[in-house]
């Protein structure tokens, strides 16, 4: 962060100036020169058309808005369904307190949405064709825990092939293959 701060500063006044940047209170948080960007799909969105023009970001519209769609998708669909309903449920919380029912309809969603991504893939590297999209970025980050955790999955071909694409990249192992260990029945922070 690109403040000018003493080096001990009381609580609350780091707590005000962290939502002078962002008024939710809640990472992800960037500050890129003067511009300070929230939300996690914005924060994409922002580096991407400041320095990912013509590699992460269209001109066309209608490129972009393909983009856009598959974001949106995994922020409200796959996103809930597999981190709040499986990781969350399954794996973070402790297993006396797991709640079973909505456990399996949530395993049942992420097994919907991984098809739908499965007939997506059929025929193509990445998501919206040949080349690495903000979309694989938004989806992808879930493949990790949803590949490492201990429970049942269906057949996925493509997505375990786009998975292993995504996998050989440096980025993805270095920021999102991340162990988890420690979250094992885990509901702090």
């Amino acid at each position: 962060m690109n403040i000018s701060t003493p080096a001990v500063r009381p609580v609350g006044s780091m707590r005000r100036l962290f939502l002078a940047m962002n008024p939710h209170g809640r990472v992800p948080v960037i500050r890129d020169g003067e511009a300070v960007v929230w939300e996690s799909h914005a924060i994409l969105r922002y580096l991407a058309a400041r320095h990912g023009v013509g590699r992460f970001w269209s001109d066309d519209p209608v490129a972009r808005a393909a983009v856009d769609g598959w974001m949106d998708w995994s922020q409200t669909a796959l996103q809930p369904d597999f981190l709040t309903g499986v990781f969350w449920g399954f794996y973070r919380t402790p297993e006396a307190k797991r709640n079973w029912p909505a456990i399996r309809s949530a395993l049942a969603r992420c097994a919907r949405d991984f098809e739908k991504l499965d007939r997506l893939l059929e025929g193509r590297s990445f998501l919206l064709g040949e080349t690495l999209s903000l979309a694989d970025i938004t989806a992808g980050t879930s493949l990790y825990r949803y590949f490492e955790l201990e429970i049942d999955r269906p057949p996925l071909p493509q997505v375990e092939r786009w998975y292993r694409t995504l996998q050989a990249r440096d980025a993805y192992r270095t920021h999102i293959m991340i162990p988890f260990g420690e979250f094992l029945g885990r509901l702090d922070y």
